[in-house]
């Protein structure tokens, strides 16, 4: 049975605190073979918003679930209007300086690969190769009946033809890509099934409470074993899917270094945790070591 994850922690007391010096995490690119794992701490400076820092979504809103999407055409039907009203904005947000710095530590051979919770594309739309998204991506739409994949585009332009004037003004916007809308802005929102059978349409990314499929996990293992250190940037942490593999890492004496303005979850497994903003400093970093970073990608 699938259990409602953890949407929060308890930080230990007895670990330090955040670090400004970044040097570790410079020490252990200059080595190579640095496995990436981020979240949506990176994701940030692109205008959309984390889950768990001072501010994030989860104050205001709690993500949609497999159980509920799954078990209620109402949830279906909230979901899809603001997922379609969210993806407006979500569906144009733009890499940063740290998702071009991290593809830049690619092209210089100094990354073993890149892990991502993110369902937002930003890492390839930045140039970095071979990126595993390990929540899936909102580019893509599957059908829970066939199988079918489609482009979240085509699907985008069947709802707007679906739901002709349909533009609510939301306060905010998610991690997930959801925009903050109340039941009375869902109204009478029109879902359209799958263009191919007639069965229900999920974004191709992993809810709350849906598990990671197993090969994928399987390939996230196999990256952590193959790695020298393994590097998270912008995520807290909190659930299992990411956590698991800084577990990994540090049974293997691999060195864990985390970028994160707030603590997380796998401190205690951590070297160094680096309290400082993603952006600045991995574009330092890239400068320290002399890599050069495309912004212009």
């Amino acid at each position: 049975m699938r259990m409602r994850p953890p949407l929060s922690w308890t930080p230990a007391h007895d670990l330090p605190p955040g670090s400004t010096d970044p040097e570790p995490v410079a020490e252990a690119l200059r080595a190579g073979g640095v496995l990436v794992l981020s979240g949506a701490g990176i994701s940030t400076e692109s205008g959309i918003p984390d889950y768990r820092s001072s501010g994030g979504s989860l104050s205001r809103h709690t993500p949609m679930t497999y159980e509920e999407f799954t078990g209620s055409p109402e949830a279906r039907r909230r979901y899809w209007a603001r997922s379609h009203l969210g993806w407006r904005t979500f569906g144009r947000a733009l890499p940063n300086t740290g998702h071009r710095a991290v593809a830049a530590f690619g092209r210089r051979g100094l990354l073993s690969g890149v892990i991502t919770q993110n369902v937002d594309g930003l890492h390839q739309a930045a140039g970095s190769e071979g990126v595993v998204e390990l929540h899936g991506s909102l580019a893509r739409v599957r059908c829970l009946s066939c199988g079918a994949f489609s482009s979240r585009h085509e699907l985008a332009r069947r709802l707007e033809d679906a739901n002709a004037g349909f533009a609510p003004v939301a306060p905010g916007l998610n991690p997930d890509g959801d925009a903050d809308l109340t039941q009375e802005q869902v109204g009478d929102f029109r879902v359209v099934p799958c263009s191919e059978c007639g069965g229900v349409l999920k974004p191709d990314v992993v809810f709350f409470g849906e598990s990671v499929p197993p090969p994928r996990v399987a390939h996230c293992r196999e990256l952590a074993d193959g790695a020298t250190s393994l590097l998270v940037l912008g995520s807290s942490l909190t659930v299992m899917s990411g956590l698991r593999f800084v577990r990994q890492a540090a049974r293997a004496g691999k060195p864990v270094l985390i970028v994160n303005r707030d603590a997380t979850r796998g401190d205690q497994h951590a070297v160094t945790r680096v309290a400082l903003p993603l952006g600045p400093t991995l574009t330092a970093l890239a400068a320290r070591l002399d890599v050069p970073v495309n912004l212009t990608h």
